[in-house]
């Protein structure tokens, strides 16, 4: 195992258990929904828009943000902040551990997870789920619209100082 990646500190064989504990919940999903008749209604492109953007949020909240980070803990070592409340984390350990540090501190790896629960949500509880990901989607927005506001800001600041210093 160590060849396929060319280090030895790869949490290769802690991945199998996660990819089976993903593909057995998605699994059980599925079944459960064949089972109590249930069918997901098939999702309309702003459906699509909105999960993306809770699977977004969520995700960076899972991975990256500060409050969340004992969630992390057990699995990481806190490096220093990342931006706006984000911290960057050193994942520990070997193994299992060490995999399940790689997938909580990814929010690429840990985005599949979070569409699965929306997802499932959509099948068993969509009322619920639809106001979730409305809440969570307003909240990524949000975020974006802070991050242009603050670069938008940090644009005009430098012209406004010329112009007091000119007017000086």
């Amino acid at each position: 195992m160590e060849r396929h990646y060319g280090r030895s500190d790869r949490a290769l064989r802690g991945y199998a258990p996660l990819l089976a504990v993903f593909t057995g919940t998605a699994g059980a999903v599925v079944g459960a929904a064949r089972l109590s008749g249930r069918r997901p209604v098939p999702p309309t492109p702003w459906d699509l828009v909105t999960v993306a953007l809770a699977t977004h949020k969520v995700s960076r909240l899972v991975a990256k943000d500060a409050v969340t980070s004992p969630l992390r803990a057990p699995f990481t070592r806190f490096e220093g902040p990342a931006g706006d409340a984000e911290v960057t984390e050193e994942v520990t350990g070997r193994g299992a551990r060490k995999a399940v540090g790689e997938l909580v501190t990814c929010p690429f790896c840990i985005g599949p997870w979070a569409a699965l629960g929306f997802l499932t949500g959509r099948t068993f509880a969509p009322a619920l789920t639809q106001a979730i990901v409305g809440g969570l989607s307003a909240v990524a927005i949000a975020d974006f619209l802070h991050l242009a506001y603050a670069a938008a800001q940090q644009r005009t600041e430098p012209r406004e100082q010329r112009d007091q210093e000119a007017a000086g």
